[in-house]
């Protein structure tokens, strides 16, 4: 198809945020500002609220002052949304209910209007599809990978994960001290739809007993009788961290909610409730359970997640402004490089069974609910299946 937009260097360049909100956002946005402005002379526009604003042409042009002493905030000061997309936009209609409806081409007509050259989105798997489907009408189009989730392949991380791994550790921390003074068994969900790496790098940070994540199916006898064999020896509580994502072992995930205004309409939450009800009812443990929820994705971004955000926004500056499209910029290694956004969304960035981190938990003596069930004698005897339960 021909291109929609000019081909020449631009010199108004569209950004937006699109998606769940993520510690790192403002520091893209002033990073990006900072080097169009600066480096190559381009007006940045700044399109409010996601793919949302750009349908109802919500967009202010960004200056210095407006990105000054953004790299620390939390949050996004565009607005994001995770309810734009193009191809499955929600309508309210006069009777309440939500239909769906194809506003593509409104959006395309907006570009055209606001004289956008080129258009720069910030955001997860979700909008890396919703930016490839732009690419593929013609519009010069550069991606920044965001996602706590740490799901988008092509890129070994991607700015927000690490804060919300934080969040997590001093959360398990936290809630370990409660745990231990009242001999209480807590399970702690937080983020990770379809990959657990919040949970695993989270769980492993904070010294979980067992992390349940996506990736590794578990089973109810194995995690009830490592809560067992921990009281029996004295250890009388227990951490177990959980990825909202993970199914239970006949399958079923457990949801919230659907709302049809998302292209993935799944709600997902309440697995961690699941979880601690079936331990306290099998072990006779008291068990609570604490959802962090949102908590992952707020606050200022840890120091790396500043420093990689500002790389990104750099990159995908420069990018954009010599013309590229079709591109997302990506960490590999230590250099900070283009690919392509159809290789960056051909599969979700899972946790691999046997990833280093998995090896290395499991060495130490976390349990991920895989673990064989010891029958006979040596149940009786109350082997476990690699000894004693070492200390946290």
């Amino acid at each position: 198809m021909a291109d929609l937009l000019p081909r020449s260097l631009p010199r108004r360049i569209g950004l937006l945020t699109g998606g769940g909100d993520c510690p790192g956002l403002n520091a893209v946005i002033r990073a990006f500002t900072r080097t169009a402005r600066g480096r190559h002379g381009v007006v940045v526009v700044g399109i409010e609220d996601g793919f949302e604003g750009l349908l109802e042409g919500r967009m202010r042009e960004l200056d210095y002052n407006e990105v000054a002493g953004l790299i620390g905030e939390g949050g996004t000061v565009l607005g994001t949304t995770n309810k734009g997309d193009p191809w499955h936009f929600p309508v309210t209609a006069a009777d309440g209910t939500v239909e769906i409806h194809d506003v593509s081409a409104r959006m395309l007509a907006r570009l055209r209007e606001a004289a956008l050259d080129a258009l720069v989105v910030v955001g997860g798997d979700g909008s890396m599809h919703i930016a490839q489907r732009f690419v593929a009408l013609g519009v010069p189009v550069v991606g920044v990978p965001k996602t706590i989730d740490n799901d988008l392949s092509a890129t070994d991380t991607t700015f927000g994960f690490d804060t919300a791994v934080s969040i997590v550790s001093e959360a398990i921390d936290r809630l370990t001290t409660t745990a231990s003074s009242h001999h209480r068994v807590m399970v702690i969900e937080v983020m990770g739809r379809y990959a657990g790496w919040i949970a695993l790098a989270g769980g492993m940070a904070g010294a979980a007993d067992t992390i349940l994540i996506p990736e590794v199916p578990f089973g109810w006898e194995s995690v009830f009788r490592h809560v067992r064999q921990r009281a029996l020896r004295g250890r009388r509580f227990s951490i177990v961290c959980v990825a909202e994502g993970t199914k239970l072992p006949d399958g079923g995930e457990v949801l919230r909610g659907i709302d049809r205004r998302r292209t993935d309409a799944k709600q997902l939450g309440g697995v961690g409730a699941v979880i601690a009800r079936q331990i306290e009812e099998a072990t006779g443990l008291e068990t609570r359970v604490t959802v962090l929820g949102h908590l992952q994705r707020g606050g200022t971004p840890t120091a790396y997640d500043r420093l990689l955000a500002t790389r990104f926004g750099v990159a995908a500056a420069d990018a954009a402004c010599r013309g590229d499209s079709g591109v997302m910029v990506a960490l590999r290694g230590t250099d900070i490089v283009t690919v392509s956004i159809a290789d960056a969304i051909s599969t979700l960035r899972t946790v691999p069974p046997d990833h280093p981190w998995v090896h290395a938990a499991r060495a130490v003596g976390t349990r991920f609910g895989d673990e064989p069930v010891p029958t006979g004698d040596a149940a009786d005897r109350g082997d476990d299946a690699r000894g004693a339960d070492p200390a946290r």
